[in-house]
Parts: structure tokens; sequence; C-alpha cells
């Protein structure tokens, strides 16, 4: 079953300061289902970014904010129903599709799939890095800007504070808000595309929703996480779920209660940590 722990180990292989702890989005990206159910949200463009927003319940709004980082399938109906349940806890969402309507599923539905055979992955991943490294910064500023004395009506006299939540590619972006004063806290599942310094970086308090099975972010790589994390006295939170693979908090089989159980607790671990450091 699902485990939270900390742990001081090291690890076992050495990992150089330059090399990838959370490797970059590979074959593991591209498995998974898709869920039922319909969005609610709507569309604006911010910061020249489409960008998806979706608000809570009025009797649930916290006055607060959620920036969502997506992972390699972009604004894919999972992605939007997982924003969508962020709102239900009381988050005003935002997400921007930095993919810009080009997400890696219209390429490839799976790790075997090779029907558009001209498909170049590695230069897919370099394009979209290089435009979500510019964007991401610009799109968080004008986000802030925008919702920074309160968002709406109801919470003019609030102060509005911010948190982000990235999956897969999206966990770099994440860390980089935690190293800054923008958000009060952060939290990532399956993490790609992280390096040491993302970890030594954060100043913020940071959640790690990860699998057991995982060759993006394996074992050493976790631990040499940790014990950066541990050796910097970072504010962190480590959560490990036994018997599922990389991408378990957007793509799991929800036909399989068990990975349904496994991403509705990944979900509320990530909002019950927000909320805990909001109401700091």
């Amino acid at each position: 079953m699902g485990q939270i722990f900390s742990t001081g180990s090291k690890s076992q292989k050495t990992i150089k300061s330059d090399d990838f702890l959370a490797k970059p989005s590979g074959a593991c990206c591209l498995k998974g289902t898709i869920h039922k159910g319909e969005s609610r949200g709507t569309w604006d463009t911010i910061a020249g970014v489409e960008t998806y927003i979706t608000t809570p319940p009025p009797r649930k709004a916290n006055g607060h904010v959620l920036l969502y980082f997506p992972d390699v399938w972009g604004m894919f109906p999972n992605g939007l129903l997982v924003m969508d349940a962020f709102a239900d806890a009381g988050f005003h969402v935002l997400g921007l599709d930095y993919f810009r309507g080009d997400p890696v599923w219209k390429h490839r539905k799976t790790r075997h799939d090779n029907s558009d055979p001209n498909f170049d992955y590695e230069a897919w991943k370099r394009k979209h890095t290089a435009f979500a490294d510019e964007a991401v910064p610009l799109w968080v500023d004008a986000v802030i800007k925008r919702f920074k004395n309160g968002g709406a009506e109801r919470f003019k006299d609030t102060e509005t504070k911010f948190v982000c939540v990235g999956y897969c590619f999206g966990a770099p972006y994440v860390c980089n808000e935690l190293a800054k004063d923008t958000v009060v806290a952060g939290a990532f599942a399956h993490p790609a595309f992280l390096k040491e310094h993302h970890f030594e970086n954060i100043k913020k308090p940071l959640f790690l929703s990860c699998s057991e099975i995982d060759h993006t972010f394996d074992v050493e790589s976790r631990r040499r996480a940790l014990d950066i994390l541990q050796a910097g006295k970072k504010r962190y939170h480590y959560q490990l779920f036994s018997g599922v693979e990389h991408g378990f908090a957007l793509r799991g089989n929800q036909d399989d209660p068990y990975e349904r159980w496994v991403k509705e607790q990944s979900l509320a671990g990530i909002v019950n940590w927000f909320q805990y450091w909001l109401s700091r």
C-alpha cells in the first residue's frame, strides 16, 4: 500500500551534479488511460499562452490560486479533470498549454505506437522545453499580477496566495518557483527533467508524490534527491505508492480500484499540503 516516509540512506550509484535525477520524459510517459468526465473550465490567453481556468464552487472558494504545469500529454481530458478537482478543493486554478496544441499524444498514443514514423520524440522535447523555459516565468508573472489582489470581489480584502503543482514535464517549473518568492508551497508527481540544483535551490516547501516503479525517477535518484533536501534542511514531504508506475497520478486505469485510490490519495495529499502551508 502507499507509504509516506523520509530516508537518509545514501544512493548506491554516483550521480554527478549535472546529471538528471528525474530523467527527461521517456517511453513510460507514452502510456495510460483516458478518464471519463466532462471538464467545466474556460479558456483565456495569458502572456500569449492558451490557459485553462477553472474556479471553485462559491461555498468552497478559499481565495487562493493554484498554478498547474502539465505533463507531456498537455491539456488532455485527465489533466483538465484534475484541475477541476483542485478547484473543487477551493482553489482558483490556471494551467498553461506550453505545448501550444502539440501534445505528445498527437504523435504517439502508446510507447509502441509507430503510426507516425517521422515523429522525433527528442526533437519534440527540445522544441517545447525551449519554449516553456521562456514562457513559464512570463506567464507566472502575468497570473500573479492579475490575481494578487484577490481576483474576485469577495476576496478583495484577502491576501491571495499562490501554490503550484506539476506532473512529469511540469516538475522543474514547480522547483523554479519554489526557489523564488512567488508561491507559498509546491508539489509534483512522477517528475521528469530534474537535476540536483532543482532540489538544492528551493526555499519553499515541496511535496513529492512518487511511484515505486519509475524509470524516470528511480530508487537511487529519489534517495539522492532526499539526501539533498535533508542536507539543506528543506521542508518537504515524500509520498511513495507501491505497485504503480510513472503517470499514476494522471493516467492510471480508473477501472482498477487500487489505481483509482492511488490517484485520489496523491491529489488529496497535495491539497492537504497546500492547505497547511496556506494557513501558516
